[in-house]
């Protein structure tokens, strides 16, 4: 009897425990089971490559893309030095629509991104949701109550940092070859190499690895002067120009922002408002051949998000490249070998 009473005021603690644990981190905790939900829907909804590639209703495009991938994986593994994982030999068919919905948010006045902290994997710069309501909510509640600059996106992909078996999205098909390449090993980069409360270095890491990555693939696939190759990198041509507007942009408003620190939030708020308007208005002076960059601004009115995100993903590519030649002459594999050893990974 002494036993059973011990067994069942054991259980009581365990449960008073756990009710205390989720009354104390009430929304933490229901957000985790939305999260968990919406993942394994897609864990649960994906089918194997192999089974993809064999059905006739698959359009012929598609299932050469999805060949792709296997490939890219391969390559990334034995060429790269990205760690082996099972991610991306299965796909969900996400039927056209947007998956997942990150929101960012900024102090209006500095690039002082907000962060949400997360048990075991550290903070975060963003946050992410499968049900777009949730995170439109989420993004105006941070804009009302917060006064923060705030930014909602969809996601092309995401990692899970080896949570669950990542599987590739559809959309993700639509892709050109080297587009496709660069965003799964940068992923992949993710699963191999995420320092905790680094996010900068961890995405700047990884979009200077896809980015190398993607380029020796396609050469190592198509042949160095290979139209296929010719053609992505005029790709990446443009987007490097688009990318060093928007950065050299982000630190002309750095430099303002430090300049008006202490004015009156009506003077600050002109001056922002000014020199966005500026950098829209001098934008239209590139040229650029690819729809994707011609005409940006027009169509899109940025705030500090906006710029955030080019800082997070892209600020310290020179820092990399650098480092790459100086540490590893060029050798990628070598050099990811290096950081692996260096920094410590979840």
């Amino acid at each position: 009897m002494a036993k059973k009473r011990k067994w069942k005021r054991g259980l009581l603690i365990l449960f008073l425990l756990l009710v205390g644990i989720y009354i104390w981190q009430f929304q933490l905790v229901n957000y985790g089971l939305m999260q968990l939900r919406g993942q394994l829907k897609v864990v649960n909804g994906a089918v194997p490559l192999e089974a993809y590639l064999k059905d006739s209703t698959v359009s012929l495009e598609n299932r050469e893309k999805a060949r792709l991938v296997l490939e890219i994986r391969d390559y990334a593994f034995k060429e790269l030095g990205i760690n082996y994982s099972e991610n991306y030999t299965k796909i969900f068919d996400q039927k056209d629509d947007p998956l997942m919905w990150v929101v960012t948010a900024c102090d209006p006045y500095g690039f002082r991104p907000r962060r949400w902290k997360f048990p075991i994997i550290g903070s975060f710069p963003y946050k992410g949701f499968f049900s777009r309501e949730k995170a439109a909510g989420e993004a105006r509640r941070i804009r009302d109550e917060e006064g923060l600059d705030v930014g909602l996106r969809t996601a092309g992909g995401w990692s899970t940092l080896g949570w669950f078996k990542d599987p590739v999205l559809s959309n993700m098909l639509k892709r050109s070859d080297g587009d496709l390449a660069s965003l799964l090993i940068h992923e992949l980069t993710h699963g191999t190499l995420f320092v905790k409360d680094s996010v900068t270095f961890n995405e700047n890491l990884a979009s200077f690895i896809g980015d190398r990555g993607a380029i020796m693939f396609m050469e190592a696939k198509y042949g160095e002067l290979a139209d296929e190759v010719v053609k992505y990198k005029n790709e990446l041509v443009e987007e490097e120009r688009f990318k060093l507007y928007v950065l050299a942009a982000a630190s002309r408003l750095d430099s303002l922002y430090k300049e008006i620190v202490d004015q009156p939030q009506m003077e600050k708020k002109a001056a922002k408002d000014s020199l966005i308007a500026d950098i829209r208005r001098k934008y239209t002076r590139l040229e650029f051949s690819s729809d994707r960059y011609a005409g940006y601004f027009e169509k899109y009115q940025p705030n500090n998000t906006f710029f955030m995100s080019f800082l997070r993903y892209n600020s310290q590519v020179e820092v990399f490249e650098k480092e790459l030649m100086d540490r590893s002459q060029g050798d990628l594999k070598h050099f990811l070998e290096y950081l692996k050893r260096t920094y410590p990974s979840l």
